[in-house]
């Protein structure tokens, strides 16, 4: 994981904004809190009767998919357009890359199309931030998940829906369940924590779905569910990622539910206002049941309308700190 986050600095551009939104590892609280305030903001364009703010108008968002996913290109896609940008959404895993192109090659062609923003989503590690770094400069990339690595702004998009039922982060106790191994919402969602000042981060789950090392991150560590759960404030639940993993890490999705599903019966260990989340899609029945994933104290949906808001914040101050940065160059260059 080191050799993909000693290139966070790439992030910024030269007046501390916002160039490139790759992960959250090194991103100061300030730059967070700007993200989540600024996503405020944007929540009432979607109250509205017409849904648009002209922020990105003229602008070209590439939403740039080697992997599949739903929700997520989904919103972004919602996001560019209600900030007026043009959109173009390709399904990569379908096309080129299939027939044998590399991923620089893929990049070069990309570029060609004069997009000034590429969203990227991939299945190995690290590959937002390669691109980053062969991008051209007048392009911003935005990861949109790469392989266990980060999901950056579904991270920020689980902050803003705690901040907005909490209040705050610092008297929390945050409870992450399930398959924290191969989960880069998970390691996002961490970070996050970590630095807007959570002082309680617990991640509960079966020791062969915890990774070596995750003490790091500054997190209670737990193989129990009934004593993770005790007295927590949120419970972020993880989805089983049975395609990421190798034989022999579970015995069978049944004993899982029977020893790390979310009940009701086990939510009621947890404070009596606590929140629950989920990253999404959900195996109801495997990592949580319906009752509590449609119950009183779900916030799940609620996390899809924030995802816009933050998407839409991201967008907007990445493309923004391209602008500042070009316009500090030219400067300097005269």
């Amino acid at each position: 994981m080191t050799p993909i986050d000693a290139k966070r600095p790439l992030q910024l551009n030269d007046q501390g904004q916002l160039r490139h939104f790759l992960s959250l590892d090194g991103l100061p609280r300030e730059l967070l809190t700007e993200i989540l305030d600024t996503a405020d903001s944007f929540l009432e364009v979607g109250a509205r009767a017409v849904k648009k703010v002209p922020l990105l108008r003229g602008k070209t968002v590439c939403n740039v998919f080697f992997e599949n996913s739903t929700r997520t290109r989904t919103t972004f896609e919602l996001a560019a357009q209600r900030l007026s940008a043009d959109v173009i959404s390709l399904n990569v895993s379908t096309s080129s890359t299939s027939k044998g192109e590399t991923l620089f090659d893929t990049l070069r062609n990309l570029e060609a199309m004069a997009a000034d923003m590429f969203v990227v989503r991939h299945a190995d590690s690290g590959a937002a931030h390669f691109i980053a770094e062969h991008v051209c400069p007048e392009v911003a990339i935005i990861n949109g998940g790469d392989g266990r690595h980060a999901h950056p702004t579904q991270g920020m998009l689980d902050m803003l829906t705690i901040r907005r039922h909490k209040g705050g982060f610092e008297n929390l106790s945050v409870a992450i369940v399930g398959d924290i191994l191969h989960s880069r919402v998970a390691r996002s969602n961490m970070l996050a924590l970590k630095a807007l000042g959570c002082p309680d981060i617990r991640v509960i789950g079966p020791k062969t779905l915890l990774p070596v090392g995750i003490e790091q991150y500054g997190v209670k560590v737990y193989t129990d569910l009934a004593q993770g759960l005790k007295d927590v404030d949120v419970v972020i639940m993880l989805r089983l990622q049975r395609e990421r993993m190798a034989g022999g890490l579970l015995p069978s999705e049944g004993e899982f539910y029977r020893l790390f599903g979310l009940t009701t019966a086990r939510l009621a260990g947890a404070k009596p206002d606590a929140i629950v989340m989920h990253p999404g899609p959900i195996n109801r029945g495997v990592e949580i049941e319906s009752a509590v994933a449609d119950g009183a104290h779900s916030v799940i949906l609620n996390q899809v309308t924030y995802g816009i808001a933050v998407r839409m914040a991201v967008l907007s101050m990445a493309m923004s700190g391209q602008n500042a940065q070009r316009q500090f160059e030219q400067e300097n260059a005269q």
